[in-house]
């Protein structure tokens, strides 16, 4: 960025210290974010249309659960692979230019998605090869969007431009599959299908036009002694040597680690709706639950970015997020778990603040790439082997065991982690980071 549009957008945070309890949106006064708030914003609500067809029409065509399962894989393999390149990358190339390549990837699968679905080829493979293709894009995207943040918002406001983004996307994953089902309600499942694939696509050139307008957004020059960074496998070790040394990062991660693994219950929801309450109404508003309390959470946020202490309340977050989980399975009213489940979502959206503010001021500018692109194969990841974790140790005992047992043991995990690797609840954001870290 130019030094004049690092000035301005320095000048946002010298304000008098804001004292509101709802959401901070000072950074939406930095234009460059504005611009990719909205797109973001406007993308992700897009992509809730295309993640509700694939699998119905992927059961329309092969009426077997079993491939519906298998587009989870086909997603999770190229995010794990094209993550961490992603994330190198980023620290290599201009994060502009990667940000609008990687997207043009992810919007010619959606387009993939409407074009197979118009030409009725009704083959489970190629509904696979295009969810693949539509995760690498997103893998190699991610990591560039999340750098992006701290060189075009000053350090004091990334916390509230964290909680602005995840608040948004929240959102989106709440009303997006709400608006596709009404698609699917009022059309018949083909003509469903191609007008949830129509809409993503229309939706995703917001995302492009915010991109463009970015700045340009090149590596920093690395220092002369330090090894040139690369974007091959050379480039990402060095992130992955960087990150074991850094015990504040390694510790983050490894909280969201045991927060996802232990205390996500999201696989026991279809069971535990059929068994307590009597089938499918109920299993929709379990898992809406936690979204809408982190959309809520959200909405008063404005106490986030004055907290200080942000290692120790990353913990406690991720403390009362499994405590939340661990009684809302031992609940038996609907309303009192869905409450259960609200709270715990307000927890995970104060964590998901803190984990991603901690990594975007902690890390210096030249390896912000590589670690955000390990940040998101964390994030992607974790749910998914709690998914594992949950539905396996339901199997061996009980869903009320799994459910919240997990929750307590994640709670319990996290106390002793905090306390035998204290540098986390030291952690404090560096002195200066009121300025813009784009310099």
């Amino acid at each position: 960025m130019s030094q004049d549009a690092v000035e301005a957008a320095a000048e946002v945070v010298e304000e008098r210290e804001r004292k509101s309890w709802f959401i901070d949106i000072r950074p939406l006064r930095v234009v460059a974010y504005r611009r990719m708030w909205i797109g973001n914003g406007v993308s992700f609500f897009g992509f809730q249309f295309t993640s509700v067809a694939v699998p119905i029409e992927m059961y329309a065509i092969t009426h077997s659960s079993a491939w519906v399962g298998l587009l989870g894989v086909a997603g999770l393999v190229p995010l794990l692979i094209f993550g961490l390149w992603g994330g190198a990358a980023a620290d290599v190339v201009d994060r502009r230019k990667l940000l609008l390549a990687s997207s043009t990837l992810a919007w010619l699968s959606t387009v993939g998605l409407l074009v197979q679905a118009l030409l009725h080829l009704n083959s489970g493979y190629v509904l696979l090869a295009l969810v693949a293709l539509q995760s690498a894009g997103f893998a190699i995207s991610s990591p560039a969007r999340q750098a992006i943040i701290p060189r075009i918002v000053p350090g004091g406001l990334v916390p509230a431009a964290n909680t602005l983004a995840y608040t948004t996307t929240t959102a989106g994953g709440v009303l997006g599959p709400l608006a596709a089902g009404v698609i699917f309600t009022a059309t018949t499942t083909d003509t469903g299908i191609i007008a949830a694939y129509l809409v993503d696509a229309l939706l995703f050139t917001v995302s492009f036009w915010a991109t463009w307008r970015l700045p340009a957004i090149p590596p920093i020059e690395h220092d002369l002694a330090e090894e040139r960074p690369s974007a091959g496998l050379r480039g990402v070790l060095v992130g992955l040597r960087f990150l074991v040394t850094q015990p504040v990062l390694l510790l983050s991660f490894a909280v969201d680690i045991i927060a996802m693994v232990f205390a996500m219950p999201r696989a026991l929801f279809p069971e535990v709706a059929a068994d307590r309450f009597g089938g499918d109404q109920a299993v929709g508003w379990l898992f809406s639950a936690i979204a809408i309390g982190s959309v809520v959470a959200g909405l008063f946020s404005g106490w986030i970015g004055r907290i200080k202490r942000q290692g120790v309340a990353l913990v406690i977050a991720v403390i009362g997020w499994g405590i939340a989980i661990g009684f809302a399975g031992l609940a038996h009213s609907l309303w009192l778990i869905l409450l259960l489940l609200a709270v715990a979502g307000a927890a995970d959206l104060v964590s998901a603040v803190y984990r991603q503010s901690i990594l975007q001021v902690y890390a210096p500018d030249r390896l912000r790439g590589r670690l955000q692109g390990v940040f998101t194969v964390v994030v992607a990841g974790g749910p998914r082997l709690g998914d594992l974790r949950a539905g396996a140790t339901a199997d061996l005992t009980s869903t009320t065991a799994s459910w919240a047992g997990g929750g307590f043991v994640a709670a319990g995990l996290s106390v002793v982690l905090a306390l035998v690797f204290p540098a986390l609840i030291r952690y404090k954001p560096p002195a200066g980071t009121g300025r813009s870290a784009s310099r």
